[in-house]
């Protein structure tokens, strides 16, 4: 199945460097091109980490495994339209997107992942990602609690402090 992910989780992973992860658990991956001006934005911004991101998208480079997709067609732009201002464009075409299409969609955003749910659109964000890391075997336990502390201090407002609580929930 498809992964699409908006901005928040795309920078806690670039921030601590570890966009390789997100590549290793989803293969390819895709952000709207509301999320690809977030990003740039962010750039501009003084936020230096983007640049990793800049680097893997295709078709800005070939062997891009982040890749670009529009919204089409008039289903997802009535989807797009009828979600509140409040929710970021990156976050709203990301919605409308996987709603439509039954893509799975990343996000931290509280009010991003309440639409999914409400709309039974798989999710799952930078805690689930670091959690299914650690399970596939591509980070122990305690380096996915370091990346975690890493992306706190740069500014991700986790609601845990360590993954050893859902890592004992989810077996």
């Amino acid at each position: 199945m498809k992964t699409l992910t908006d901005t928040t989780v795309l920078s806690n992973f670039a921030a601590v460097g570890r966009l390789d992860l997100l590549q290793q658990l989803f293969g390819r991956i895709f952000i709207s091109n509301e999320v690809f001006e977030e990003v740039a934005d962010g750039r501009d911004e003084g936020y230096d980490f983007y640049a990793a991101v800049d680097e893997q998208i295709y078709p800005f480079n070939q062997q891009g495994w982040i890749e670009l997709v529009s919204m089409a067609g008039d289903e997802e732009l009535r989807y797009y339209h009828s979600l509140p201002r409040r929710l970021g464009k990156g976050e709203a075409s990301c919605l409308a997107i996987a709603r439509h299409r039954g893509w799975i969609f990343l996000s931290d955003d509280r009010l991003a992942r309440e639409t999914a749910r409400t709309w039974q659109i798989a999710l799952s964000g930078t805690l689930g990602v670091l959690v299914q890391a650690v399970k596939r075997g591509l980070l122990a336990a305690e380096a996915g609690d370091q990346l975690l502390q890493e992306m706190i201090e740069r500014g991700y407002r986790s609601p845990y402090s360590t993954l050893r609580l859902l890592l004992d929930d989810r077996g």
